[in-house]
């Protein structure tokens, strides 16, 4: 195909990259890896300097290899994942990677220039934004200069921003026969976000009116969390007791948040640190939890923690019990789990999703009834109580489900090619 537009879903996970061309055909990027060609591509970055090289600036790689190789480094490295939660955080200005400063600009720009590729930078972009964009009190104009900054330094200068949900929502209407009012469920890893949508094919040109948007900061990430503190925190030390100046008092919380986003647990691993839990492990009822902690962070376990937490929900989907295994550097956490135990640690962040859905509606002034079709995308949709929550509102036989990851990039470019065909 020959390209004239470019859809960028740059996610907090994985991002996808898709062409459209003249006709409305659709293409996603495929990239290349150690572990295969995929077209949804792991939004993490790898900053390395080999053994007896020159200071400088340091190498680096991307994607799903940049996991891989962190695994597996020993030398000096740093690997970043879900820098699209700090872009509404003013927290967040700088930090030093190897000797070398870097602005967020400048670390998601790096990403960006791996992913579109340079052929495609001269062309329109549209880049998906999230409605709400993550973290407390996000600053919304601060994330959006951020993110166009970055693309900027990316070599991508003919870039818009449009919702997420706006592209899913795209994608979807591409085979419409007749009007509907659509409402777009998008879940990220992030941020879960609707659209209300009225489209209409006829005379020839797909017509497209946003009528309303909402957002709220949970989705899969949130989930993940849920069951890590659940189940493999309290194997790990919290809510165990130690002694202090006579006294039995809680084992700090703070370890434990780091569990919100594994690779984080990596921060932990400072001396300091270490040198303070293993003085909590001596006075603790429970030690052998706190040295269980010890060895997760000194063997940097987190991503393993991920995978056991991420194949477990998966089998929650669609098994009602299911077994959460982890075994690594003499570390076993075992449980059986079940889908209820699941749904009802998540209860909460299900409510704040039906709040914001129910934002979207009283946003375009409808009902649910008068919403033709409801569109889902993104892996939390797969979670059946997710579903539920939709199928009461609507009724099943108005759900709709897209691709996972691709949805949102397709209908992007889409979206930049009837921009540029104005």
């Amino acid at each position: 195909m020959t390209p004239i537009a470019v859809g960028v879903d740059f996610g907090t996970t994985n991002s996808v990259v898709a062409f459209a061309d003249a006709e409305g055909h659709v293409a996603a990027r495929r990239f290349d890896t150690v572990a295969g060609a995929v077209e949804a591509y792991r939004s993490a970055l790898l900053f390395f300097r080999a053994r007896g090289a020159p200071r400088g600036a340091p190498s680096h790689i991307s994607g799903q290899d940049a996991l891989s190789r962190a695994l597996e480094m020993d030398g000096e490295h740093r690997f970043l994942q879900s820098l699209k939660t700090y872009l509404s955080s003013r927290a967040f200005q700088e930090t030093r990677l190897l000797g070398r400063r870097f602005a967020l600009e400048d670390l998601i720009g790096v990403f960006l220039a791996d992913i579109v590729p340079p052929e495609a930078r001269g062309l329109p972009v549209v880049s998906g934004r999230p409605v709400v964009f993550a973290g407390e009190g996000a600053d919304e104009g601060l994330a959006v200069e951020r993110l166009t900054a970055s693309y900027a330094k990316a070599g991508v200068g003919n870039v818009e921003l449009a919702y997420e949900p706006l592209g899913a929502a795209y994608w979807y209407a591409r085979n419409l026969k007749r009007a509907e009012t659509v409402l777009v469920a998008d879940f990220g890893g992030g941020t879960s976000d609707f659209s209300v949508m009225r489209f209409d094919p006829t005379g020839g040109r797909l017509q497209a009116e946003a009528l309303s948007h909402a957002g709220v900061g949970v989705a899969g990430d949130t989930f993940d969390f849920r069951i890590l503190d659940q189940v493999v925190a309290p194997k790990l030390g919290k809510g165990s007791l130690y002694r202090s100046f006579e006294k039995r008092l809680p084992l700090p919380a703070h370890y434990f948040a780091a569990f919100a986003q594994w690779h984080k647990l990596s921060l932990l691993k400072s001396a300091d640190t270490l040198a303070e839990l293993r003085r909590l492990a001596r006075q603790a009822e429970a030690p052998e939890a706190i040295e269980d902690l010890i060895t997760v962070i000194e063997y940097d376990l987190g991503y393993e923690l991920y995978l056991a937490v991420s194949k477990l929900k998966v089998k929650l989907s669609s098994e009602p019990t299911a077994a959460f295994r982890f075994s690594g550097a003499g570390v076993t956490i075992e449980r059986q789990v079940a889908r209820t135990e699941f749904e009802a640690w998540i209860a909460d962040d299900l409510a704040r999703i039906d709040d914001a859905v129910e934002r979207a509606l009283t946003g375009a002034g409808l009902r649910e009834a008068q919403v033709d079709a409801v569109f889902m995308t993104g892996g939390t949709s797969y979670t059946p109580a997710v579903r539920r929550l939709f199928e009461a509102r609507f009724g099943a036989e108005r759900i709709a489900y897209g691709d996972a990851f691709a949805s949102v990039a397709n209908g992007l470019a889409l979206l930049a090619a009837d921009r540029a065909r104005l």
